[in-house]
Order: structure tokens, then sequence, then C-alpha cells
């Protein structure tokens, strides 16, 4: 995705108009006035620090329109970290996202702008638990979730995200594969590829007697996981030509019952370049808001209500501290780092 066209501005009332034009229908006026100032303030400390601001589309309407070099999913957001030649690189977005970025840009200073912003999903599955899966499967390659923490990564074979799932399965020759940790991701590309699923987790213990193709973990975003069937029979019961866009982390039920799944880059691409009468976003609500912005055109129903509590800890306010004192940094043990970086960069050399 291009970057904004306001992440140069470093004056706050040339802030205030642009983010007035693009978010007056969606953000209060005073909130705005307030976080244009914070904008143009970051906008001007990182060009004296040289430093790159990265933005997933998760982020809130004001943060995501105003200060971030380059939007995305994760990966693109992840390549572009690869390619990152400033000296700090801020990553807006959750700790896996941030790891990911010093994995693959190990000699830049790496800065996540909230002390703790974690995933219910990353913190499912660790790299113990990953060894112990290759004991109980010998020899099967394992994929994992980007949405991972870095000793999970060390441990695999590849990494994937929700866009490139289906292509990174499809590298891998042999009848077995491992994909975790995300129940429902790992359903949801399977069944695309014809491929049989059984599921475990660590008090989950899989019938191994039975056919399968693919070894699922039990882990799942607690976002994602709250859509439910009922949510898109509402939504078309009020309005009939609604069409509904899912997350692939959602459940399989939801995917099937949806007009399209995919990542949100994908979700936003599909919005973008369609014309219907209005759109449902079954994801994290903050990003419905960006759409909206990106494309006034647009009817977005507005019953999306889940915000994901970690996302929403990355604030304006957050990114301007991390500019002046160099706080949250990422740091990493080397031989995990090294590990992560094998399974990403087969990632990445996939097309």
């Amino acid at each position: 995705m291009n970057a904004n066209d306001t992440s140069t501005i470093v004056d706050p009332d040339e802030m205030f108009a642009a983010l007035k034009r693009k978010l007056g229908k969606i953000v209060p006026e005073f909130e705005l006035k307030h976080k244009a100032e914070l904008a143009a303030e970051i906008n001007k400390l990182k060009k004296e620090k040289n430093a790159l601001i990265l933005g997933h589309n998760y982020m809130e309407p004001a943060l995501f329109h105003s200060v971030p070099d380059v939007l995305g999913d994760s990966l693109e957001l992840s390549r572009r970290a690869a390619e990152a030649t400033a000296d700090i690189i801020i990553f807006c977005g959750v700790e896996f996202m941030a790891e990911t970025a010093k994995i693959l840009n190990p000699d830049r200073t790496v800065l996540l702008p909230a002390l703790e912003a974690g995933c219910s999903l990353a913190d499912s599955i660790t790299g113990e638990d990953v060894r112990k899966l290759k004991e109980e499967y010998p020899g099967v390659p394992v994929i994992c979730y980007i949405n991972s923490n870095a000793d999970v990564k060390a441990e695999c074979d590849a990494v994937c995200t929700s866009g490139n799932a289906d292509k990174v399965m499809a590298a891998f020759e042999g009848d077995k594969i491992i994909f975790i940790p995300d129940e429902y991701l790992s359903k949801n590309v399977a069944k695309a590829a014809g491929k049989e699923v059984i599921v475990t987790g660590r008090s989950l213990k899989p019938d191994t007697s039975s056919p399968f193709t693919v070894v699922a973990w039990n882990g799942k975003c607690e976002v994602h996981e709250q859509f439910s069937v009922a949510d898109i029979e509402n939504a078309r019961a009020q309005f009939p030509d609604v069409v509904v866009l899912a997350h692939p982390e959602c459940p399989p039920e939801v995917v099937d019952a949806s007009d399209f799944s995919g990542s949100t880059s994908k979700m936003i691409d599909y919005v973008r370049t369609t014309d219907a009468p209005r759109y449902l976003l079954l994801t994290e609500c903050s990003m419905a808001d960006n759409i909206l912005a990106s494309n006034p055109d647009k009817e977005m129903v507005g019953l999306c209500s889940i915000r994901c509590p970690h996302m929403n800890q990355i604030t304006l306010e957050g990114v301007l501290n991390a500019l002046k004192t160099g706080q949250k940094e990422i740091f990493l043990d080397e031989t995990v780092a090294d590990g992560a970086r094998r399974a990403l960069d087969r990632m990445l050399a996939i097309q």
C-alpha cells in the first residue's frame, strides 16, 4: 500500500486540515485537533532521527491516516521492514510484528510504541510446544503463521501470513504438514486445498490413526473467534444487499457464510475495486473506519464493535514517546533470531 500523503506534514494546522478532510465524519473535531498536533510533532521528529514508521491496517484512524510511512498487512510490512535503510523502525502493530522487523533487519533499532502489545494467538504456543510437536510427528515440515513469537518461528521451516498461506503450504511436498498456531486459519486454508485436518494442543491429543494431511494447533485470535454465522444472518436481515467480508482467522463456518475471505490487504483491495451497495467487514473494527476514510463513496455497515485490546495499545502518544525516549526497543536472542530469519526468508522467497 502507498504511504500516507500526510506522513511528511509537520505543521499542526495543515495536519488538522488534512485529517478533517479524511476523518471528519469518523473522528470528533476536538479529538482531531489534539491528534493533529501529536502527528505533526511525530513527523518532524522522525525526520530528524531518520526513523521509518510502519502502520498495520488495524491502527486507529487518526494514527493510521497521519504518521505511517508505509501501510499494509503483515506480509507487506515484513517486506518493507527487510528493505528499510532508516536508522530506526517504529512498528505500529503488536509485538510479534516488531520482532519480525528486528529479525529481518537486525542492524536497525526497532521500537514498539507501547510497553505491552501482545497477541492472544501468538501467546497460545511456545517454542517448546513446537519442539514437542516435531517429536510427535518426526520429519513433518512445520509452517507457522506470522502471528507467532520469535521462539516459535525459530523452530519452524517457514512462516506464512493470511495473504500467502496457501502458497506457502503448496510449496512443501509430502503428504503431511504441521500448520500452527491458528486453528481456524489452518482449517480454512486446508479446506481450500482439499486437505484433511486434525487438531492438537497442550491439553488436546489427536487421534493420529485418523486420516489427515494437516496438523493444526488449537490457538485462536480473541477478536476473530467472536464472529458467528448469526452475525452474518442478522446483518443480511437488516441489509439484504450487504457484501460480507471475513478474515480467514474467523471460524470456518463464518468464512463459508461470507461472500469473500482474505487478508486485510485483500479485503481493502476488494472494497476498493468492487461496486457493492454496502460492505460488512468481520475483522478488527478500526479497519472498517480506515477503509471508509480512503473510500468515502463506499458504505460500510457499522455492526462491528470488536476492537483488539492489544492493537489498541498503539497510540500517537506512544509513537511520540518512542521517538523521544527510545522505548520500547526490541532485543532478541541471536540464536532465536537466526532460526526465525531462515523461516521468514523462506516465506519471502515464495512468490
